[in-house]
């Protein structure tokens, strides 16, 4: 864990900036012909099996971000091994690199990617690199560093999950009054209506429910169902897969929060709609094509059968 924080430590401190003039030496790949440039040189190497963390920058003429691993979770990391081949001039930059080391250099896409380049990029269009290790770590560092970053970014998108439930509440609610719909809410956030009671004993988790059920983002797009004929009619049938009541053991995190949530509220028989805002569905990630990241969805639901 040492390792690992000193590691956070340093991700504030590296600054990769081309336009420093403090630039010890310039060298030149025997592959590809790259020329770059030390703006600091480290001395100590890695050794075969550790794990060498760097941070990589690269920009276009225009300046604009083409990749950068400050804006993920995580940095750019590596195993050093010593009998890798070296194919290209950036495997050597890679394979060469030391703790302490700032390089920056400009060279074309074909080169720095090779023939597999990002589409949006041209072969010959040059950009600008600057690449910079910031620790040399043990493997079992690597996990324990991860555990670290997991930990706070589960955090962070907590809170994240806080100021959407308040957000998305907002525009479920408006959505609730222009389709004259009388909602509850639960604590957690989950609106709902529940249109036809259903009998029988009240739902506990581990039940097993038969749900018919349509989904629509809140502009009416469909985007499942398990009824075929309005698969048909809204032109989202698939001769792939069976159109039949979704078996769900409910409580039990085998579906998205608000559906776990909701269906303990219903009964044989019952008919609801669920609104459910962003956290308590697919959250940050989205679902497919037309789930996007952080999309409130609504659920016209049917339990047609209940298994204790």
């Amino acid at each position: 864990m040492k390792n690992s924080l000193r590691l956070t430590a340093t991700l504030a401190s590296l600054v990769l900036a081309a336009s420093i003039t403090s630039c010890k030496k310039t060298q030149v790949t025997e592959r590809d012909g790259i020329e770059y440039t030390y703006i600091n040189e480290g001395s100590q190497k890695p050794e075969n099996g550790e794990i060498l963390m760097y941070h990589l920058q690269i920009k276009n003429a225009e300046d604009s971000l083409i990749y950068n691993t400050y804006d993920q979770p995580v940095p750019g990391y590596l195993m050093a091994n010593d009998s890798i081949p070296v194919n290209n001039g950036m495997d050597e930059i890679f394979m060469a690199l030391k703790k302490g080391d700032s390089i920056t250099f400009t060279s074309q896409v074909q080169t720095i990617f090779g023939p597999n380049f990002p589409p949006f990029l041209e072969a010959e269009e040059e950009l600008v690199v600057n690449l910079g290790v910031m620790d040399i770590i043990s493997q079992d560092s690597l996990s324990q560093y991860f555990a670290q970053v997991s930990i706070i970014e589960n955090e962070k998108r907590a809170e994240r999950a806080k100021v959407l439930l308040v957000e998305d509440g907002k525009k479920i609610e408006e959505y609730a009054a222009a389709n004259n719909l009388d909602v509850q809410k639960t604590e957690n956030g989950l609106y709902y209506v529940i249109e036809r009671e259903g009998t029988g004993p009240e739902t506990t988790p581990g039940t097993t429910m038969y749900v018919n059920y349509a989904g629509y983002l809140l502009d009416g797009t469909i985007f499942d169902t398990s009824i075929q004929s309005l698969a048909e009619e809204k032109g989202i049938f698939s001769s792939g897969r069976p159109y039949e009541p979704l078996p769900v053991n409910v409580g039990m995190g085998q579906v998205i929060p608000g559906w776990d949530e909701g269906l303990l509220l219903l009964k044989k028989g019952s008919k609801a709609k669920f609104l459910i805002p962003s956290p308590l569905g697919y959250g940050e990630n989205g679902a497919g094509a037309l789930i996007g990241p952080n999309s409130i969805l609504v659920f016209d639901v049917e339990v047609t059968d209940v298994q204790k």
